[in-house]
């Protein structure tokens, strides 16, 4: 069997069946289910203490109109450590190192802070267009400069985080190479 260096990104199978579709389903048996007390049993207790933690830590920074976004940054921070933990299971890739996933997951938080920004603060949201004490001939010039850098703010970080995973994969693939053939 011949295989390159970018098959290692292919979702591996069994029998015709994906078997990320297996490792997805494992996430769910660490879901607590449904019983009459609040926390059952250990891994309940430690996944709620997990969830306090991770919302203590984003939002004491914030202040009270910012904890309304506590609900989608745990429940974001939680998806993302367990898709990234999911790479670890052996016949498995982490999604992460797809460039759709990651700006399926870039570009709805940047439209929505963004959108946020241009609701509560408009003049201030549309101020970073345009610096202070721009001569005037350069005010069109340098609109079109900043839209375009903020149109592609959410891309830029997809890109880079991608690049960086695929850049590791191929490093330990390459290093994993090089040992078994010495």
């Amino acid at each position: 069997m011949n295989m390159t260096f970018f098959d290692q990104f292919s979702s591996p199978s069994f029998l015709g069946i994906p078997l990320i579709l297996i490792s997805m389903t494992f996430p769910a048996l660490l879901l607590p289910s449904l019983d009459n007390r609040w926390i059952t049993n250990r891994l309940s207790t430690l996944q709620l203490w997990l969830v306090n933690l991770i919302t203590k830590q984003l939002m004491t920074p914030l202040d009270k109109k910012g904890h309304k976004w506590a609900l989608i940054l745990t429940s974001l921070m939680i998806f993302l450590l367990l898709i990234n933990l999911l790479g670890l299971l052996p016949y498995t890739f982490t999604p992460t190192t797809q460039l759709s996933m990651n700006l399926a997951l870039a570009i709805p938080l940047w439209l929505a802070t963004l959108l946020t920004g241009l609701r509560n603060q408009p003049s201030a949201s549309l101020a970073h267009l345009l610096p202070e004490g721009t001569p005037t001939p350069l005010i069109p010039a340098l609109i079109l400069i900043e839209t375009t850098s903020l149109l592609i703010r959410p891309l830029a970080p997809g890109v880079r985080l991608t690049a960086n995973l695929t850049a590791g994969h191929l490093l330990i693939q390459l290093i994993s190479t090089a040992t078994t053939a010495l």
